[in-house]
């Protein structure tokens, strides 16, 4: 019985392929960087509001969430960041609820003559989808939506609840994820297709960014030894900070699913700006920084290390001793997550339905990874006991230039989606 639902799921997702694709050419063409969402989520809220999914739109509330667990520090306003969540109710409640949960905000294009093609211009070349966004992870969400579709145009729906979530802030904070949990949404388990080539991800990273700010003396670039150059004055500190992260990823500070991983923490010195004139020894400099941490290294102890570390390295400088830099937390406070530490019966259920829908899609053993990045998974995992299954298309160069999908790939997990929400919440009359 089953094998022949999923036989007609993927022939349904074949059916509507070109008008998926289409919906993912027109949803990358919306330019959604923090701050500039709104355009994609009217377009997805009139989308979901077309399949007659139930429509929740609101404006994220800083108070609201600024006291959970998970919360991230934000400099930056909060007037345009919106979430949008469309809810199937079941009938029957028969089967077990989902959340299907994708982020619709993408990372800066970067200098544009360094893309082949503009990057909200969206192209399909070679079986591929072009564009900013495309891949991380605008593709999921459509494999997510078209997944339904593809029950609906069955004359089927989920016989539980299932919550279609289009959430921002993802890549710099998650809070718009925490935000769907502070206004109440709940299910036995989460589905969320970030871009990791159709394998599962067993274990996520943490992530920490911070701010360093440095104050020197102005004088003439022709006395610059009686004045200090606080440009000059952070190589020291990122020295010091690289040390520690090469600390951090000794064999014996690697858990389990990190064991085989050399280096699996990063530091990144993503942006550094200082100074005000060429002939003038610069007396400010700020540079922000991202650090990884292991799932259950602790935020706290993580946090104290690296203020203790930049204001040794300060200590040690002439002039910075007597001006310590300040440090300022904004952006992710990121746990790391471990489903394969979810040894909890909904865990192991979820998991097993995934595997046997991917299974019949491609014929193949579902594959597993611990990767190097963080994901909106933490939210569900850590804070809602909820097991959060991240499994998505394949795509290159995400937060890179030329950013593409494969959609072959997007095609294999749509079908693998639909076939594990008829699994896992079983199916009724539409």
């Amino acid at each position: 019985m089953q094998d022949d639902l999923n036989s007609r799921l993927s022939d349904a997702v074949d059916a509507a392929f070109d008008r998926q694709v289409d919906f993912l050419s027109k949803l990358t063409a919306h330019p959604s960087t923090r701050g500039n969402e709104q355009s994609a989520q009217n377009f997805m809220a009139r989308e979901l509001g077309i399949r007659g999914l139930e429509l929740d739109r609101w404006q994220i509330d800083l108070e609201e969430i600024q006291h959970l667990p998970g919360f991230s520090p934000v400099l930056t306003p909060y007037e345009d960041a919106v979430n949008v969540v469309g809810t199937h109710r079941s009938r029957e409640r028969s089967g077990r609820s989902l959340i299907l949960n994708g982020h619709i905000d993408v990372v800066p294009a970067g200098p544009l003559e360094m893309w082949d093609s503009p990057p909200f211009e969206p192209r399909v070349a070679d079986g591929w989808l072009y564009g900013r966004g495309g891949g991380d992870m605008k593709a999921g969400l459509a494999s997510n939506l078209f997944a339904l579709d593809a029950l609906a145009s069955l004359g089927l729906a989920p016989a539980a609840d299932v919550f279609f979530q289009s959430v921002v802030e993802e890549e710099c904070t998650g809070n718009g994820a925490l935000a769907c949990l502070a206004r109440g949404y709940r299910a036995d388990a989460a589905l969320i297709p970030e871009p990791f080539a159709e394998r599962l991800v067993t274990a996520q990273l943490g992530v920490i960014w911070f701010q360093v700010q440095l104050k020197g003396r102005p004088t003439h670039v022709a006395y610059a030894g009686s004045g200090a150059n606080a440009i000059e004055a952070a190589i020291p500190l990122i020295k010091a900070l690289h040390a520690m992260e090469h600390r951090w990823n000794a064999a014996e500070q690697r858990p389990a699913d990190y064991t085989h991983m050399d280096h699996a923490l990063n530091l990144n010195v993503g942006k550094i700006e200082g100074g005000d004139w060429a002939s003038s020894v610069p007396a400010w400099c700020v540079f922000d920084v991202r650090m990884a941490i292991f799932p259950e290294q602790s935020i706290k102890e993580a946090k104290a290390e690296i203020e203790q570390v930049i204001l040794d390295a300060a200590r040690s400088n002439d002039f910075l001793r007597n001006a310590l830099p300040e440090i300022v937390y904004h952006g992710f406070h990121a746990e790391g997550y471990a489903l394969s530490r979810d040894g909890s019966v909904n865990a192991a259920s979820a998991i097993d339905a995934l595997e046997r829908a991917h299974r019949s899609v491609t014929g193949v053993k579902l594959e597993r990874e611990a990767i190097t990045a963080t994901t909106d998974a933490r939210f569900f995992g850590l804070y809602a006991n909820t097991p959060a299954l991240v499994y998505g298309p394949r795509a290159e160069a995400i937060h890179g230039f030329n950013e593409r999908v494969d959609l072959d790939s997007m095609r294999r997990v749509t079908k693998a989606t639909a076939m594990f929400i008829a699994d896992w919440c079983g199916v009724e009359e539409s």
